[in-house]
């Protein structure tokens, strides 16, 4: 279920709205129920993802074969003491830069076992992605480093998953 709001100026919210009026992207009544219902818990959700993804982060922070972690709530980070002033909590998105570069986030992506596979960051399961391999795997690696994609990159949208299941797999996984 996907739903949303367009907010704008005026000029452009006109003309989407006379394409919406024309074209019905609307929500069935059942998916606005589903999507009602979710939002009862997104908060106890939210919660549960973000500790999970500072625990993994910590976890990662002091893998032999991980060089580097990202992670606003991370005392190692460069901004943390800006993100503990402006957020609650820090995210579900870890990044880490994996020893070996391409070679080695591309093994690292084959031996995951419980988590998902995807370019995708939304969702209630741990997906790991290895962007330099996947998502942005097209571009030059002079391209890719001018947005910041190494070839050892590794994000990881944390579930909700335990986290213990969460580590044992990234652990076999880099091991």
């Amino acid at each position: 279920v996907l739903g949303g709001a367009t907010v704008g100026k005026a000029e452009l919210i006109r003309e989407i709205y006379l394409f919406s009026r024309n074209t019905g992207p609307s929500l069935s009544p059942f998916n606005a129920w589903v999507l009602s219902k979710s939002l009862e818990t997104l908060a106890v959700r939210v919660e549960k993802h973000c500790q999970n993804a500072l625990i993994i982060a910590e976890f990662l922070e002091n893998h032999k074969q991980v060089e580097k972690v990202k992670y606003p709530f991370l005392r190692s980070h460069p901004q943390y003491e800006i993100a503990r002033k402006q957020m609650k909590l820090g995210g579900n998105v870890v990044a880490f830069e994996i020893n070996g570069g391409l070679n080695a986030g591309e093994k690292f992506l084959n031996r995951i076992k419980l988590l998902s596979l995807s370019a995708n960051l939304g969702d209630t399961r741990t997906i790991v992605t290895h962007p330099a391999s996947t998502t942005h795997s097209k571009l030059s690696e002079e391209d890719r480093l001018e947005t910041g994609i190494t070839d050892g990159l590794v994000r990881i949208s944390v579930g909700l998953e335990h986290s213990d299941d969460i580590i044992n797999d990234l652990n076999q996984a880099l091991n």
